[in-house]
């Protein structure tokens, strides 16, 4: 299941549009809110998916029934671009537990890349709902190998993923490969380059918000 945040026009459309423009996404306070917020709206979107149970709540005057989450998510990133999206999520699913993955692009002489995966811890996972971040899906392979990895550690109740702009290819290899997973996106855009960046897109999602690398 795909879910286009910009389908509909509300505050995302806002926030996309300086997540995209060149005079606005310099500013990387602004840039790394920006993405913080879309990942907030994703987080509130996804919560009316999961369980919940009814628990009787005392209050100064009385006893009103409420509802409670079952069971916590588990919130996953992918480094360093995904943190902005990342605490989004756990600004909404304050208690818990997360999850981090670094992995990366290795070029190689004839221009291809294959993704580098070097670290990855994780909590107790297995039974609960994950959620995933990370700003780009451009050709998908960092996020096919991230679930793939977290897949590998656990049986998850379901799995959602959260980005900032999605390209239609990226969107397509996980749908095949991943059918149960839901994508919850900024934006979807249709092209991507021969080397595998989003176009319009928005540039670099992590040197945006954290300085140009200057080596990996």
């Amino acid at each position: 299941m795909i879910h286009n945040l910009s389908k509909n026009n509300s505050l995302v459309s806002q926030w996309m549009h300086e997540l995209r423009s060149i005079s606005i996404q310099n500013d990387r306070l602004r840039f790394r809110k920006n993405l913080e917020r879309i990942g907030e709206v994703a987080a509130y979107e996804i919560s009316k998916t999961l369980d919940y149970a009814k628990v009787d709540t005392e209050t100064p005057m009385g006893v009103h029934p409420c509802y409670t989450l079952k069971k916590q998510p588990i919130v996953a990133t992918i480094l360093r671009a995904g943190i902005p999206l990342h605490q989004g999520v756990l600004n909404f699913f304050d208690h818990a537990d997360a999850a981090f993955i670094a992995g990366f692009r290795k070029y190689h002489k004839d221009g291809s890349f294959t993704i580098a995966q070097h670290y990855l811890t994780i909590p107790e996972m297995d039974g609960k709902d994950l959620i995933l971040t990370d700003p780009m899906i451009a050709t998908g392979s960092s996020m096919l190998l991230a679930i793939e990895s977290l897949k590998n550690e656990a049986n998850f109740n379901n799995i959602h993923v959260i980005t900032a702009i999605a390209c239609n290819e990226g969107l397509e290899k996980i749908s095949r490969k991943f059918p149960e997973v839901h994508i919850w996106t900024g934006d979807i855009d249709d092209e991507l380059t021969a080397k595998g960046y989003i176009v319009p897109g928005l540039g670099d999602a992590g040197d945006l918000a954290y300085g140009e690398k200057f080596r990996y």
